[in-house]
């Protein structure tokens, strides 16, 4: 395993640490579970807890020290009436349902479809990138912006859900 990846690891479980002791709002973590049938009784989508994760910008940080990138997001707000202007609202709409039937409590952030990034040597996936100058985060997917270091991106996250800034 590469030194970057080692040095990573300990400032994941640093950082870890240091959200946890100073009780930082976190948000939940889930699977979507779409709607199925058991039994010849339609089951309504809904979402399968995993946890609680913090947000790091692209980053997720599990409360058991696992990175994620982050995927896709919703809240826990019921569901107006259809007013079917568009797939994708209705989609939207969908996830709300699917969270608030999860037993979510009421405007609470639900991430799902997070991918698991292991530090762990067997390859380094998007936004990690792995450079013999070190680990990076592509935050963005515009070739026009350079990654940051991990490291440095990492501790500005961390510093954010610590010390908020004033109204946020």
């Amino acid at each position: 395993m590469s030194a970057a990846l080692v040095e990573a690891r300990s400032l994941v479980a640093d950082a870890t640490r240091r959200l946890t002791d100073a009780g930082a709002r976190d948000e939940a973590l889930a699977r979507f579970v779409p709607a199925r049938r058991v039994l010849l009784i339609q089951r309504a989508p809904t979402m399968e807890p995993l946890g609680r994760v913090w947000r790091l910008g692209v980053l997720l940080l599990g409360t058991d020290g696992t990175l994620y990138a982050v995927g896709r997001g919703t809240r826990a707000v019921p569901p107006t009436h259809p007013n079917f202007q568009s797939i994708s609202a209705e989609e939207r709409r969908g996830y709300r349902a699917a969270a608030v039937r999860a037993r979510y409590s009421e405007g609470e952030t639900v991430n799902f479809d997070a991918r698991p990034l292991p530090l762990d040597g067997e390859g380094v996936e998007n936004p990690l990138v792995l450079t013999d100058a070190g680990l990076f985060v592509r935050w963005t997917h515009t070739t026009s912006v350079s990654p940051v270091p991990f490291a440095s991106y990492v501790e500005e996250r961390v510093r954010l859900l610590l010390e908020p800034p004033q109204g946020a």
